[in-house]
């Protein structure tokens, strides 16, 4: 955040000497690294990942509020700031890292065995191996209980068969994390991509995320060993708790795509001259910034807030759903407005406004549809279920 947005709250009193640090060097990489490149990635639906994840790798953000396994071990707040500076540049690049982290890692690290987690962390830590997270099929999103992919033992070993749909890091990925109904319920398993009827392809028809890789996964007859399976995962417990560390992320993500947009804006309206004057100077245009400075503000306030109850190992499923549900609608609102001040150039990708707002599209509804999450507070508040 600029430093008059960032006074305005007095934003960086509520950061360590560490955070603040953490947060300058992800900056200066996404400055420096992907900002130059990456409105041409976007334009031509193409991303350097495995390039890219190496270097995210050796920054230490792959994983790095995980312990142990060559992960750095950060806080919370600091991986939230670290995302929030990824997504400054492109929703796309925050995916990548909130999949590799937060979904595929953190579901090996919390539900899998000691030799899975040897095998497959440190080569992901350091940007090595990519993993995705398959739990979404094409019919089942939101309801995940429904989900059709099947695991059926077979002596030994499992057999798994079924379609996934929307996964990020998909057809790039060395290790995909696979949620399965067995016929003792929902059980997740490391698979090797490689393993024979394992086969991706990637979706290319999109107006968002387009730096980045999204992909079907289809499985045909894959037969794995028992050591495959998350042992400590049963049940939607597993999946949901991997998709609440990626909600989290994206409650910080989401304000560095609406700060890059203000920020963008505030210079564009004190060089831009309409009617012999600055269109800052106007009072529909100052009017349009000081609420949208306003929520960014909020929005970090209960970022930064989430982050330090995470910390303490407090903050519950409805607390995260209110920061994710909040802080989207917020950055995606603010990205609209924004383009509203470019005028036309906020079309162009000269621009990154209409970047962001067709990327924050996606993050509305991905990890969670803003509907999900209005109805999860809706049971908090009232005690009564309203998903069916």
């Amino acid at each position: 955040m600029s430093q008059s947005l960032s006074q305005l709250f007095a934003l960086d009193s509520l950061l360590t000497p560490e955070e603040i640090e953490i947060r300058t060097t992800v900056r200066e990489f996404a400055a420096e690294r992907i900002r130059p490149h990456i409105a041409e990635w976007f334009e031509d639906g193409q991303l350097p990942a495995r390039e890219l994840a190496v270097e995210l790798g050796s920054l230490g953000v792959l994983g790095m509020h995980l312990d142990g396994y060559d992960c750095a071990g950060m806080s919370a707040t600091a991986y939230g700031l670290a995302c929030l500076e990824l997504e400054a540049v492109d929703s796309g690049i925050r995916s990548l890292v909130s999949v590799q982290g937060s979904l595929a890692m953190f579901s090996i690290h919390r539900w899998g065995s000691e030799e899975q987690k040897q095998q497959w962390l440190p080569p992901m830590a350091a940007g090595r191996a990519i993993g995705c997270f398959g739990l979404t099929e094409p019919d089942h999103g939101s309801d995940p209980a429904g989900m059709r992919t099947r695991a059926t033992r077979d002596g030994r070993d499992w057999v798994l068969n079924g379609t996934k749909m929307w996964i990020t890091n998909g057809s790039i990925a060395d290790v995909a994390v696979v949620w399965a109904q067995t016929d003792d319920g929902i059980r997740g398993f490391v698979v090797p991509t490689d393993t024979p009827g394992f086969s991706t392809s990637e979706i290319r028809a999109k107006m968002s995320l387009r730096a980045s890789v999204t992909s079907e996964l289809v499985l045909d007859d894959v037969r794995l060993p028992d050591t495959a399976v998350l042992p400590h995962a049963r049940g939607l417990r597993g999946p949901l708790t991997s998709l609440g560390e990626a909600r989290f992320g994206i409650i910080f993500g989401a304000l560095g795509a609406a700060r890059d947009c203000l920020e963008i804006a505030i210079e564009y309206a004190q060089t831009r001259e309409v009617f012999d004057k600055p269109l800052a100077a106007y009072q529909l245009t100052q009017a349009k910034l000081a609420d949208m400075a306003l929520e960014l503000g909020k929005g970090h306030l209960l970022a930064y807030h989430l982050g330090r109850l995470k910390d303490r190992g407090d903050i519950t499923a409805e607390q995260v759903s209110t920061g994710k549900l909040n802080n989207v609608r917020e950055a995606l609102a603010i990205a609209r407005e924004c383009r509203t001040i470019l005028g036309a150039n906020g079309i162009t990708l000269e621009y990154p406004v209409i970047r962001h707002a067709n990327n924050l599209e996606s993050v509305l509804t991905y990890e969670g549809t803003s509907e999900v999450h209005q109805l999860t507070i809706g049971k908090a508040l009232t005690g009564s279920t309203a998903f069916r």
